[in-house]
């Protein structure tokens, strides 16, 4: 709800305060006064059009500023994202127009789109000008006033609706992309076959690498091996050498003898056993491996050969055998899902007859079911014109559906032959207003404005109560062309729906301020050539008075002031 407006420099009024209380408020005052301005300053919040106009004479520029409750969580992260402040007061939202206009949330200016946003969340006006809103979510409001059963139904539609399109995605691209999944079948079956051909085993190239190396110098590499065991355990002497096993022979002899007489070179001997021993074996080793190593010139040109078909793979399919491999296991997989594609278009295809067939039957139901809801709503709208003088007055939901050579059958439609299926289910939901009888139906967003428009809102707003929540409602002249009786049931609706919502209402009549939890006057003084205006807010007697005014246009008449009063008990009862 909104605490509190303050207005300065706008129209007639220099600077007011307006305190807003929960329920419902009525804005009352002569004609001429400045009661228009509140509902201008309102609106002006609610991101309407700035006209500099509307700033009073002589001042630089008109500020409107106004106090809410904390927004909804979303509006509330968008005043934060701007750079704006929230406390646990609420939110200020302001308005200042001059030769450039600036708006304001949480103490940060912001682009005027965005006040219209965060704001038109938390009030909402309706006057000569205002009849989209509710037009512009006909369907929205139309479910929201059928139930939940209605609701959960449409969510189902939704769901529906998303899954069939999911499948149709697939399948397109399925059946789109056929030619470029036979160019990359070949593709792949070719190159899988290479592979199968040479038959590649891991690591195989780098063992062919280090064989050909030793095959390339194999005499070199067996006269060094010679050459190594012979200085080993050559018996004749090497380039002028004795063997290691003589000399090491030589050393243990003499250390064995000398050990006699010191028993400290009996380890030294050993350690030279121990060694001879390993010197015995590594010339074994050379001696076998001079024997493996002998030169193979077909076995050379052989794996020459294979490094070569290796070499092809990987110059295309990977720097190793071992990539090779890993690439044609992904290949065989890729061609395993394009070789099924054939069998998942046919899986899809049932699949999406299934789906066509369960979002055909649930819009069907949810086309019967939002009729049925149009109906009822039409049934409550009308008593409630009825009672605000407008008995020949019709408002309703108009459901209709809409043809589609590509679309759906619905169940219990099929007469309209195949219509259109959105999201939303299959309904074009339009929320129309007949004035007379005999008058055609045309949208509300099209219908004439003015206070009839005003009382159609009323009427509207009574019957959807909670179904469409807005902290703050503001009506604009509801009541003209109303008086009497007529005008007793305004104020009584209007105090029913102030239940519900915060009700700030401009009004004349005295039968609809009366039922008011809060009345404000707007007066008007007069100081020479300069006019202003002034809110405050009226109770006990001053309230008898001003409604005595607004009875008879004489506030200190006696029999106004019974009326009054007689209204105020009125309003009062249950």
């Amino acid at each position: 709800m909104i605490h509190e407006l303050r207005i300065a420099g706008l129209g007639v009024i220099e600077d007011a305060t307006c305190r807003f209380a929960p329920g419902f408020t009525a804005v009352t005052g002569e004609t001429g006064a400045g009661k228009t301005m509140v509902v201008t300053g309102l609106g002006l919040l609610a991101g309407g059009r700035a006209d500099p106009g509307l700033v009073r004479h002589g001042a630089e520029q008109a500020v409107v500023e106004g106090w809410f409750d904390r927004p909804p969580p979303a509006a509330a992260a968008a005043v934060i994202d701007a750079g704006g402040l929230l406390d646990d007061d609420g939110l200020t939202a302001a308005r200042m127009i001059a030769a450039r206009g600036r708006s304001v949330l949480g103490g940060r200016g912001v682009p005027t789109a965005l006040l219209a946003d965060v704001v038109g969340q938390l009030l909402v006006i309706h006057g000569q000008h205002d009849q989209t809103r509710l037009g512009g979510r006909a369907l929205a409001l139309l479910d929201a006033y059928a139930g939940p059963d209605v609701q959960a139904l449409a969510a189902r539609v939704t769901e529906a609706h998303g899954a069939l399109r999911g499948i149709e995605r697939e399948l397109v691209e399925l059946r789109t992309s056929a030619m470029e999944r036979a160019r990359e079948l070949d593709v792949l079956e070719y190159s899988l076959d290479e592979i199968a051909a040479v038959d590649p085993k891991p690591g195989e190239d780098q063992a062919l690498a280090t064989e050909a190396e030793r095959l390339t110098h194999a005499d070199l590499l067996h006269g060094a091996a010679r050459t190594a065991r012979e200085a080993l355990t050559a018996e004749a002497e090497v380039d002028g050498a004795a063997d290691v096993m003589g000399l090491l022979a030589a050393a243990r002899r003499a250390l064995e003898s000398a050990s006699h007489h010191d028993s400290t070179l009996a380890e030294p001997a050993a350690s030279l056993r121990s060694l001879m021993a390993q010197v015995s074996e590594l010339a074994a080793d050379l001696t076998s491996y001079a024997a493996d190593v002998e030169a193979d010139p077909a076995r050379l040109a052989s794996v020459q050969d294979r490094r070569a078909e290796l070499g092809r793979l990987t110059r295309k399919y990977g720097p190793d055998a071992d990539a090779v491999l890993a690439w044609a296991q992904q290949a065989a997989a890729r061609v395993a899902g394009l070789a099924g594609a054939d069998d998942r278009i046919e899986v899809l295809t049932v699949a999406a007859d299934r789906a066509r067939e369960e979002l055909a039957d649930l819009s069907g139901q949810l086309h019967a079911q939002r009729r049925l809801a149009a109906q009822r709503f039409t049934e409550a709208v009308s008593e409630e014109l009825a009672a605000l003088a407008m008995p020949r007055a019709r408002v309703t939901f108009q459901v209709d559906l809409r043809a589609d050579p590509d679309g759906l059958v619905l169940p219990g439609s099929e007469e309209r032959g195949p219509v259109a299926v959105r999201s939303t289910g299959a309904d074009e939901v339009i929320l129309t207003l007949a004035a007379n009888p005999g008058a055609p139906a045309r949208p509300i967003s099209q219908a004439a404005s003015g206070g009839e428009l005003s009382r159609v809102m009323l009427a509207i707003q009574v019957v959807l109560a909670g179904a469409d929540p807005v902290p703050t409602m503001v009506f604009d002249e509801v009541d003209a062309g109303v008086g009497g009786a007529a005008a007793i049931e305004v104020g009584r609706r209007l105090a029913r729906l102030s239940e519900r919502t915060q009700v700030i209402v401009v009004t004349h009549l005295p039968q609809v301020a009366a039922f008011a939890d809060r009345q404000l006057v707007v007066t008007k003084d007069s100081e020479g050539a300069i006019t202003a205006a002034s809110v405050r807010e009226v109770s006990g007697d001053d309230r008898v008075r001003e409604l005595s005014r607004m009875l008879g246009g004489l506030a200190e008449s006696v029999s106004a002031g019974a009326h009054a009063r007689e209204l105020l008990d009125l309003a009062a009862r249950p």
